[in-house]
Protein backbone atom coordinates (compact mmCIF):
# COMPACT_ATOMS: atom_id res chain seq x y z
CA UNK A 1 0.00 0.00 0.00
CA UNK A 2 0.83 3.63 -0.50
CA UNK A 3 0.44 6.51 2.39
CA UNK A 4 -0.04 10.21 2.28
CA UNK A 5 2.35 12.49 4.14
CA UNK A 6 5.23 10.64 3.47
CA UNK A 7 5.77 11.97 -0.18
CA UNK A 8 8.70 15.01 -0.20
CA UNK A 9 10.19 13.26 3.09
CA UNK A 10 14.10 12.37 3.35
CA UNK A 11 13.89 8.91 5.47
CA UNK A 12 17.42 6.88 6.75
CA UNK A 13 16.60 2.97 6.90
CA UNK A 14 19.51 1.27 8.56
CA UNK A 15 20.35 -2.63 7.70
CA UNK A 16 18.29 -2.14 4.73
CA UNK A 17 20.56 -4.51 2.33
CA UNK A 18 17.96 -7.22 2.92
CA UNK A 19 14.78 -8.47 4.64
CA UNK A 20 13.06 -6.00 7.07
CA UNK A 21 15.49 -3.02 6.61
CA UNK A 22 15.04 -3.30 2.59
CA UNK A 23 11.30 -4.54 2.79
CA UNK A 24 10.74 -0.96 4.58
CA UNK A 25 12.86 0.88 2.66
CA UNK A 26 10.62 0.20 -0.15
CA UNK A 27 7.42 1.08 1.28
CA UNK A 28 8.62 4.29 2.17
CA UNK A 29 9.64 4.74 -1.33
CA UNK A 30 6.85 3.57 -2.74
CA UNK A 31 4.89 6.55 -0.39
CA UNK A 32 6.89 9.10 -2.25
CA UNK A 33 10.11 9.89 0.59
CA UNK A 34 13.15 9.93 -0.70
CA UNK A 35 15.04 7.09 0.91
CA UNK A 36 19.03 6.44 2.04
CA UNK A 37 19.92 3.23 2.62
CA UNK A 38 22.44 2.34 5.23
CA UNK A 39 24.41 -1.03 5.55
CA UNK A 40 27.61 -2.80 5.31
CA UNK A 41 27.35 -4.94 1.88
CA UNK A 42 27.67 -2.01 -0.58
CA UNK A 43 26.93 -4.66 -3.62
CA UNK A 44 22.91 -5.66 -1.65
CA UNK A 45 22.43 -1.92 -1.40
CA UNK A 46 22.81 -1.59 -5.22
CA UNK A 47 20.23 -4.13 -5.51
CA UNK A 48 17.86 -2.93 -3.46
CA UNK A 49 17.96 0.79 -4.86
CA UNK A 50 17.70 -0.48 -8.44
CA UNK A 51 14.38 -1.98 -7.51
CA UNK A 52 13.16 0.83 -5.49
CA UNK A 53 14.14 3.65 -8.66
CA UNK A 54 12.45 0.60 -10.89
CA UNK A 55 9.21 1.45 -9.22
CA UNK A 56 10.04 4.58 -9.67
CA UNK A 57 11.00 5.65 -6.13
CA UNK A 58 14.05 7.16 -4.77
CA UNK A 59 17.00 5.93 -3.00
CA UNK A 60 20.70 6.75 -2.33
CA UNK A 61 22.81 4.33 -1.33
CA UNK A 62 25.34 4.39 1.88
CA UNK A 63 27.99 1.94 2.47
CA UNK A 64 27.68 2.43 6.30
CA UNK A 65 29.03 0.22 9.48
CA UNK A 66 27.05 1.77 12.59
CA UNK A 67 29.89 -0.16 14.96
CA UNK A 68 31.81 2.89 13.66
CA UNK A 69 31.42 6.46 14.51
CA UNK A 70 33.76 7.78 11.53
CA UNK A 71 31.16 5.54 8.88
CA UNK A 72 28.44 6.69 10.47
CA UNK A 73 29.66 10.57 10.58
CA UNK A 74 30.54 10.04 7.11
CA UNK A 75 26.50 8.44 6.02
CA UNK A 76 24.93 11.89 7.71
CA UNK A 77 27.18 14.29 5.42
CA UNK A 78 26.60 11.66 1.74
CA UNK A 79 22.69 12.13 3.24
CA UNK A 80 22.69 15.73 3.74
CA UNK A 81 24.97 16.25 0.48
CA UNK A 82 22.22 14.41 -2.05
CA UNK A 83 18.76 14.58 0.02
CA UNK A 84 19.03 17.39 2.92
CA UNK A 85 17.72 17.09 6.33
CA UNK A 86 16.65 13.97 7.89
CA UNK A 87 12.83 13.88 9.23
CA UNK A 88 12.54 10.18 8.98
CA UNK A 89 15.05 7.59 11.08
CA UNK A 90 14.61 4.09 11.31
CA UNK A 91 16.69 1.98 13.01
CA UNK A 92 16.49 -1.08 11.96
CA UNK A 93 20.00 -2.90 12.01
CA UNK A 94 20.34 -5.65 14.33
CA UNK A 95 22.05 -9.21 14.93
CA UNK A 96 20.85 -12.24 16.39
CA UNK A 97 23.43 -14.95 18.04
CA UNK A 98 21.60 -17.60 20.10
CA UNK A 99 23.50 -19.26 22.50
CA UNK A 100 23.73 -20.84 25.63
CA UNK A 101 24.81 -18.64 28.43
CA UNK A 102 27.34 -21.04 29.58
CA UNK A 103 29.51 -21.98 26.42
CA UNK A 104 28.97 -18.63 24.29
CA UNK A 105 32.38 -16.62 23.41
CA UNK A 106 31.77 -13.32 24.78
CA UNK A 107 32.40 -12.04 21.50
CA UNK A 108 29.41 -13.04 20.77
CA UNK A 109 28.09 -11.16 23.31
CA UNK A 110 29.59 -7.57 22.37
CA UNK A 111 28.72 -8.30 18.80
CA UNK A 112 24.74 -8.02 19.81
CA UNK A 113 25.68 -5.02 21.85
CA UNK A 114 27.80 -3.19 19.52
CA UNK A 115 25.15 -3.54 16.73
CA UNK A 116 22.12 -3.95 18.71
CA UNK A 117 22.27 -1.02 21.13
CA UNK A 118 25.36 1.02 20.62
CA UNK A 119 25.06 1.28 16.65
CA UNK A 120 21.50 2.31 17.51
CA UNK A 121 22.79 5.18 19.98
CA UNK A 122 24.91 6.27 17.29
CA UNK A 123 22.63 6.26 14.43
CA UNK A 124 20.46 7.92 17.10
CA UNK A 125 22.84 10.62 17.72
CA UNK A 126 24.43 11.28 14.41
CA UNK A 127 20.47 12.15 13.15
CA UNK A 128 18.80 14.11 16.19
CA UNK A 129 19.71 17.39 15.25
CA UNK A 130 17.98 16.89 11.93
CA UNK A 131 14.92 15.38 13.70
CA UNK A 132 14.40 18.08 16.30
CA UNK A 133 14.87 20.96 13.82
CA UNK A 134 11.93 19.80 11.84
CA UNK A 135 9.16 20.67 13.59
CA UNK A 136 7.69 17.64 12.68
CA UNK A 137 9.49 14.30 12.85
CA UNK A 138 9.69 10.34 13.10
CA UNK A 139 12.02 7.93 14.95
CA UNK A 140 11.39 4.62 14.87
CA UNK A 141 13.13 1.30 16.26
CA UNK A 142 12.55 -2.30 15.24
CA UNK A 143 12.70 -4.33 18.50
CA UNK A 144 11.37 -7.73 18.92
CA UNK A 145 9.37 -9.58 21.44
CA UNK A 146 12.23 -10.96 22.63
CA UNK A 147 12.47 -7.57 24.56
CA UNK A 148 9.51 -9.09 26.75
CA UNK A 149 9.45 -12.58 26.14
CA UNK A 150 12.27 -15.09 26.77
CA UNK A 151 13.48 -18.31 25.17
CA UNK A 152 16.58 -20.48 25.88
CA UNK A 153 19.34 -19.05 24.35
CA UNK A 154 18.37 -15.51 23.67
CA UNK A 155 18.90 -14.11 27.03
CA UNK A 156 21.93 -11.57 25.87
CA UNK A 157 19.88 -10.63 22.51
CA UNK A 158 16.67 -10.22 24.54
CA UNK A 159 18.56 -7.74 26.81
CA UNK A 160 19.84 -5.72 23.87
CA UNK A 161 16.35 -5.37 22.80
CA UNK A 162 14.85 -4.59 25.99
CA UNK A 163 17.33 -1.67 26.09
CA UNK A 164 15.71 -0.78 22.56
CA UNK A 165 12.15 -0.63 24.11
CA UNK A 166 13.39 1.37 27.20
CA UNK A 167 15.38 3.67 24.77
CA UNK A 168 12.18 4.23 22.61
CA UNK A 169 10.37 4.63 26.12
CA UNK A 170 12.30 7.22 27.67
CA UNK A 171 12.68 9.00 24.39
CA UNK A 172 8.85 10.16 24.02
CA UNK A 173 9.55 12.61 27.34
CA UNK A 174 12.48 13.81 25.64
CA UNK A 175 12.33 14.21 22.14
CA UNK A 176 8.41 14.63 22.21
CA UNK A 177 8.42 18.85 22.81
CA UNK A 178 10.70 19.26 19.75
CA UNK A 179 7.87 17.27 17.28
CA UNK A 180 9.91 14.10 17.09
CA UNK A 181 7.44 11.08 17.26
CA UNK A 182 9.13 8.04 18.27
CA UNK A 183 7.62 4.19 18.09
CA UNK A 184 8.58 1.25 19.23
CA UNK A 185 8.39 -1.85 16.77
CA UNK A 186 8.50 -5.46 18.32
CA UNK A 187 7.89 -8.11 15.92
CA UNK A 188 7.37 -11.89 16.56
CA UNK A 189 9.25 -14.25 13.91
CA UNK A 190 9.88 -12.39 10.45
CA UNK A 191 11.27 -13.61 7.67
CA UNK A 192 14.54 -12.32 6.88
CA UNK A 193 18.58 -13.32 6.95
CA UNK A 194 18.88 -13.58 10.23
CA UNK A 195 15.85 -16.36 10.79
CA UNK A 196 18.15 -18.65 7.76
CA UNK A 197 21.41 -18.19 9.78
CA UNK A 198 19.88 -19.77 13.12
CA UNK A 199 20.55 -23.40 12.84
CA UNK A 200 21.07 -26.37 15.10
CA UNK A 201 18.94 -26.67 18.68
CA UNK A 202 17.83 -22.87 17.95
CA UNK A 203 16.72 -23.54 14.36
CA UNK A 204 14.70 -26.42 15.47
CA UNK A 205 12.98 -24.60 18.23
CA UNK A 206 12.17 -21.95 16.06
CA UNK A 207 10.81 -24.41 13.22
CA UNK A 208 8.56 -25.59 15.66
CA UNK A 209 7.29 -22.31 16.59
CA UNK A 210 6.85 -21.54 13.09
CA UNK A 211 4.89 -24.43 12.77
CA UNK A 212 2.31 -23.59 14.90
CA UNK A 213 2.12 -19.72 15.05
CA UNK A 214 3.68 -18.69 11.70
CA UNK A 215 5.99 -15.87 10.72
CA UNK A 216 5.91 -12.83 9.74
CA UNK A 217 6.71 -11.52 6.00
CA UNK A 218 9.23 -9.13 5.83
CA UNK A 219 6.78 -6.47 3.91
CA UNK A 220 4.21 -6.59 6.37
CA UNK A 221 6.77 -5.05 8.79
CA UNK A 222 7.70 -2.46 5.58
CA UNK A 223 4.24 -1.75 5.38
CA UNK A 224 3.75 -1.04 9.14
CA UNK A 225 6.29 1.29 9.38
CA UNK A 226 4.94 3.13 6.45
CA UNK A 227 1.63 3.17 7.80
CA UNK A 228 2.75 4.76 11.51
CA UNK A 229 5.09 7.26 10.41
CA UNK A 230 2.30 8.45 7.84
CA UNK A 231 -0.13 9.66 10.00
CA UNK A 232 -0.77 12.94 11.00
CA UNK A 233 1.38 14.59 13.93
CA UNK A 234 -0.81 14.37 16.56
CA UNK A 235 -1.12 10.69 15.56
CA UNK A 236 1.15 8.96 18.43
CA UNK A 237 1.41 5.33 17.88
CA UNK A 238 3.63 4.54 20.48
CA UNK A 239 4.20 1.02 20.33
CA UNK A 240 3.29 -1.95 18.39
CA UNK A 241 3.73 -5.52 19.10
CA UNK A 242 3.48 -7.23 16.01
CA UNK A 243 3.08 -11.25 15.89
CA UNK A 244 1.57 -13.69 13.83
Amino acid sequence: MTYENLAGRTAVVTGAASGIGAAIAASLAASGARVALLARRTSRLAEVAEKIQANGGKALTVTTDITSSSSVDAAVTAVHEAFGRVGLVVNNAGVTIPQAITSAPFSDWQQMIDVNVTGVLRVLRAFTPDLTASGHADLVSISSIGAHEFFPDYAVYGATKAAVTYLSKSLRAELGPPGVRVTNIEPGLVESELRAGITGEAGEMLDNWISQAGILAAEELGDLVAYVTSRPAHINSREWLYAF
